[in-house]
C-alpha cells in the first residue's frame, strides 16, 4: 500500500516513537473527515540521514511531516527552505512537501504553546524558568520572548548568560520566577518517577507548572506542584493545538 499513487501520506519523523500522539491523532482525524486516502506513519529512524530515503520512497505521495525529538534541529540540513519563525527558532516540527517537492520547515510548538499558556497567565507571572535545553525549549523560549516573560533555561551544563544550573534554583529565585516549564523529557512514560532536579518545597500557589510531556497525564513533576498548590498543566492541549496548525500548512 505505501507509496501508491492512491494514497495521499503524511508521517511523524522522530526517533523511538511506537508511542506516538500524532499518528493516533491525524488517524482519527482521517477517519472523522472521511479522508480515506489519507495515511498516517511513523517514520522512526535512527539516524537524520535516513530522512532523504523516505521522501525517495514516497516520492509524490509524500504531502507533510511533523517532527519531533532528536530531530527538530538536525532536519535544517535537508529542507530546501524554512520560514522566518522556524529559523529564527532554529527548530522545525512541521515539514510541508509543496507541489513540486520541495521540502520548507515551520515550526507550530510555537502557536501551540503561546495559546494553550496564555489563559493561564496572571499578573505576577513576569519571570520563568524553562527546564531544558532541546529543540522544544527553543519554541517556549520564543513565545517567552513575544509575551515580553523574561527566562533563564536551566541546563545541566549551562553554557552562556542566558543559562543556569540546577543547583542556581533558590528559594529566592523561585520566588521571583513563577513559571517553570519542563522541556526535557524526565517523566515520560514508562519512566513516570522521575522528574527535574529542582526544590519543589519552595514552590506555592503562585507558581505554574507547565510540562510538555502529556503522557503520563500527571507527570511526578505536576504532581510535585499539586501538593504544593500550583497551577499545573500537561502538554496535550499544545500538542493537539501545533497539530491543527500542522493541517493547515499543509492543506495551504
Amino acid at each position: 500500500m505505501e507509496g501508491k499513487s492512491n494514497n495521499i501520506f503524511f508521517g511523524l519523523l522522530g526517533k523511538n516513537i511506537s508511542y506516538s500522539f500524532s499518528k493516533n491523532y491525524f488517524s482519527k482525524k482521517f477517519i472523522n473527515l472521511k479522508l480515506n486516502h489519507h495515511k498516517y506513519v511513523n517514520f522512526d529512524i535512527e539516524d537524520i540521514q535516513n530522512f532523504p530515503e523516505i521522501v525517495s520512497k514516497y516520492k509524490t505521495s509524500l504531502k507533510g511531516c511533523n517532527v519531533t525529538i532528536p530531530f527538530k534541529e538536525s532536519v535544517f540540513t535537508y529542507l530546501d527552505e524554512v520560514d522566518a519563525i522556524a529559523s529564527e527558532i532554529g527548530a522545525v516540527n512541521t515539514i510541508k512537501v509543496t507541489n513540486k517537492g520541495r521540502l520548507v520547515g515551520y515550526n507550530t510548538d510555537v502557536f501551540g504553546f503561546e495559546n494553550s499558556l496564555s489563559p493561564l497567565l496572571k499578573t505576577h507571572h513576569t519571570k520563568a524558568l524553562i527546564l531544558g535545553t532541546g529543540g522544544a525549549s527553543k519554541a517556549v523560549s520564543y513565545v517567552f520572548e513575544k509575551l515580553n516573560i523574561e527566562y533563564y533555561k536551566v541546563s545541566r551544563n549551562p553554557n552562556d548568560s542566558k543559562q543556569i544550573s540546577y543547583r542556581d534554583i533558590t528559594f529566592d529565585l523561585l520566588n521571583k520566577y513563577t513559571i517553570i516549564v519542563n522541556c526535557s523529557p524526565l517523566g515520560t512514560f514508562p519512566n513516570i518517577n522521575e522528574k527535574p532536579n529542582i526544590p519543589y518545597q519552595f514552590l506555592t500557589h503562585n507558581h505554574l507548572l507547565y510540562d510538555l510531556i502529556y503522557n503520563p497525564v500527571e507527570t511526578a513533576f505536576l504532581i510535585e506542584g499539586k501538593k504544593r498548590g500550583t497551577q499545573v498543566k500537561n502538554g496535550l492541549e499544545m500538542l493537539e493545538l501545533q497539530a491543527e496548525e500542522s493541517w493547515k500548512i499543509w492543506n495551504k
